[in-house]
């Protein structure tokens, strides 16, 4: 028989809390996380709804036609800088009934001369070409005036009837007459040599070119050193400028049209008609102001091989063009495009709606759902009933300094749950009452135990002494 006393249980260690701190701070990094990452996909998706691709109808004449080919360049531009638009090209028989489509609202873009008739939503983008009236006379003729040209026969060096009618009505001959009669086409391949030669009978030419094909163009310094020509001032200017708006002034500086022999010697003023880039007036301003962007910042790129559109300058800004800019294009050229906040103002409103609405909602759902609450001061009580309830069940100091510990143990734990928040103040006052109230009942009992100790010790039976006990064997056992 063992004589040890029955054994005292291990003190087993408290129960380690969980990390609510920790994990309360993760599900907060994770919503913040989330909550940013929804609203930029917010954000994203507004934009792209808002600046989705946009498909831009371009009225031109024949597929071999200038404005055609400049179309296709744009396109191609338009591609290459991976705008949101995109150009679907409108063919016509020619480039009078584009700008009749134009009118008809069935197109948003087109490419119209200063001398025809300008649809009154037309408004510009850019002035894409300058086309040049060079009068020319055979030898060393002059021609002193317009007037002069009315009774001479004269040709027309252009590339459609239009120019023809053009001239007629710069002259002011109107159609039917005989003068009108002598006004003619020139040939279709006629050189100035043939147009120039006795035989021909042609007194003058007047040719309507594109200013960047004229500068090109090596035929009049070639006829300049054979035969030679007479390039004549136009000295109206300023009054068919007046009578017809769609006319521009214009100069030729010395050497444009023949260095060697310089032709004209001096600068020589005459007149000329542009070539116009047009949208719909009911064109966004967004649209209209990007798509001038992209056509000015690209240049070089857009103009044709024959010159056209070499030289592409922004549309006149003043209230007396002949064709009003487009607000879009005005606000470029002037610089009054908007600001970084005026350009993304609506995305920073769109993205500060959705971080609030996402926010309030992970927010809630934090607050409602998964976050880990701390643990009340209050139910801490309930441990420290359970430890006063023992109280009396101890029997000696040693289990009277477990149930101390025990108590000091809850006391440590709630300070530090208090500091980390793992333990709110609910019922704190409770539990202050409770711990004092236990604390002065364990100190009351070792006061008692030490009293009593002399009492208690005779109380307790002393275990039997085992060491003279004699086993006796019986004839039965045996």
């Amino acid at each position: 028989m063992s004589t040890e006393g029955p054994m005292a249980p291990t003190e087993q260690p408290p129960p380690r809390r969980p990390k609510v701190i920790k994990t309360n701070q993760q599900q907060v990094l994770l919503y913040v996380v989330l909550t940013l990452l929804l609203s930029f996909a917010t954000v994203w998706a507004g934009r792209a709804m808002l600046h989705n691709s946009e498909t831009l109808t371009f009225a031109v004449g024949a597929p071999n036609s200038e404005e055609a080919q400049f179309a296709t360049k744009l396109a191609a531009v338009l591609k290459s800088n991976a705008s949101r638009f995109r150009i679907k090209i409108l063919n016509n028989a020619d480039n009078p009934k584009a700008i009749t489509q134009f009118d008809r609202r069935q197109a948003d873009l087109a490419i119209l001369r200063t001398d025809a008739r300008v649809p009154p939503r037309a408004r510009t983008l850019a002035i894409l070409e300058h086309d040049l009236v060079l009068l020319l006379g055979p030898g060393n003729k002059k021609i002193k005036s317009l007037a002069e040209l009315k009774k001479k026969k004269v040709a027309v060096v252009a590339e459609n009837e239009s120019s023809l009618a053009f001239v007629r009505s710069v002259l002011d001959i109107p159609d039917g007459t005989e003068a009108a009669a002598k006004i003619q086409m020139a040939p279709q391949g006629a050189t100035l040599d043939k147009l120039f030669a006795p035989a021909s009978g042609y007194g003058a030419v007047i040719a309507i070119v594109h200013a960047s094909r004229a500068v090109r163009d090596k035929a009049y310094e070639q006829v300049a050193r054979r035969s030679g020509f007479t390039l004549n001032a136009v000295d109206e200017t300023k009054a068919l400028t007046r009578k017809f708006p769609g006319i521009s002034d214009e100069t030729l500086t010395a050497g444009t049209l023949s260095a060697s022999p310089e032709i004209p010697d001096d600068d020589l003023d005459t007149i000329g008609l542009e070539w116009l880039l047009v949208a719909q007036s009911r064109m966004s301003v967004t649209t209209a102001g990007e798509l001038a962007r992209i056509i000015y910042e690209n240049k070089s790129a857009l103009g044709l091989d024959n010159g056209f559109a070499t030289r592409i300058e922004p549309a006149s800004t003043e209230k007396d063009a002949f064709v009003m800019a487009h607000q879009g294009a005005a606000d470029y050229i002037n610089d009054d495009t908007k600001s970084f906040m005026d350009k993304y103002s609506d995305m920073m409103y769109l993205g500060a709606a959705a971080l609030s609405v996402i926010g309030s909602i992970f927010a809630a759902i934090y607050a409602k759902v998964t976050r880990i609450a701390p643990e009340k001061a209050s139910e801490l009580s309930t441990a420290i009933l359970d430890i006063g309830e023992r109280i009396e069940h101890a029997h000696s100091l040693d289990q009277l300094e477990c149930l101390q510990d025990e108590l000091e143990g809850i006391l440590r734990g709630a300070i530090i749950g208090l500091r980390d928040g793992t333990i709110s103040t609910d019922g704190l006052d409770t539990f202050k009452l409770r711990y004092e109230f236990v604390r002065d009942e364990i100190g009351m009992r070792r006061d008692y135990l030490k009293r009593h100790a002399a009492e208690l010790e005779k109380a307790v039976p002393a275990p039997p002494d085992d060491t003279n006990v004699v086993v006796v064997k019986t004839a039965q056992s045996a």
